[in-house]
C-alpha cells in the first residue's frame, strides 16, 4: 500500500505539459497548465498552438495525435503565455519531465524575443523515482495511476498537466 506524504512541502504550484509538433523545442503546439492552491486543483487552461516552425513530423503527430490542420488557425505561443502569466504568477512550475518542458519553454521564450522570467521548475517524474523505487516504470500514466489518477487521454497536454499535478500532490 502506498503511504500518504502529509509533509508535502509544495500546496500552490502550476502543472504544465507541452506537446510538440517536430523535433524542435520551439514547436510547441499545444499546453495545459493545472493550477493548484492550498493543495486543491483550482483552474486549469488549455489550447492549442501554432508551433515554431510550423512543420509536424509523422512521429509527434502519431505520440499525440495533433495536425498542422489543427493548429493551423490558432494563437502564436505569445498571445497563449498572456493568457497563462497571470494564472500562474508566483507560482512554482511543475511537470513530469522536467527536462523536455522546461526546455520548451525556455525555446519558445528565446524564439519569440521574450525575456524568461526564470520559472523555478519541479520535477514529479524524479520525485516519482525516489517515492516509488517498487514501480516497474516512473512514466506518466504508472505513477499517476499509482496515485490514483488513470490518464486516459495520454499526451493530451491538459491530461498529463492534470495527471502532474496530482502526483505532485502526493508527493511533492
Amino acid at each position: 500500500m502506498r503511504q500518504k506524504y502529509a509533509n508535502r512541502i509544495m500546496r500552490d504550484f502550476a502543472a504544465i505539459d507541452f506537446e510538440t509538433a517536430n523535433n524542435e523545442r520551439t514547436s510547441v503546439c499545444s499546453v495545459g497548465v493545472v493550477i493548484v492552491r492550498d493543495g486543491e486543483i483550482v483552474d486549469s487552461f488549455y489550447s492549442l498552438i501554432q508551433p515554431e516552425p510550423n512543420y509536424y513530423t509523422y512521429w509527434n503527430t502519431k505520440v499525440h495525435g495533433l495536425t498542422r490542420q489543427d493548429t493551423e488557425e490558432a494563437p502564436v505561443f505569445p498571445e497563449v503565455w498572456k493568457q497563462i502569466e497571470p494564472m500562474i504568477e508566483g507560482l512554482p512550475l511543475v511537470a513530469h519531465n522536467k527536462s523536455f518542458d522546461e526546455s520548451c519553454l525556455k525555446a519558445v521564450f528565446r524564439c519569440y524575443q521574450m525575456d524568461y522570467p526564470d520559472y523555478k521548475f519541479y520535477c514529479t517524474c524524479v520525485a516519482s523515482r525516489r517515492a516509488f523505487p517498487q514501480l516497474p516504470n516512473h512514466q506518466l500514466h504508472t505513477v499517476s495511476e499509482y496515485c490514483g489518477y488513470h490518464l486516459e487521454n495520454h499526451h493530451h497536454a491538459l491530461s498529463d498537466a492534470e495527471a502532474c499535478a496530482v502526483i505532485a500532490m502526493e508527493i511533492l
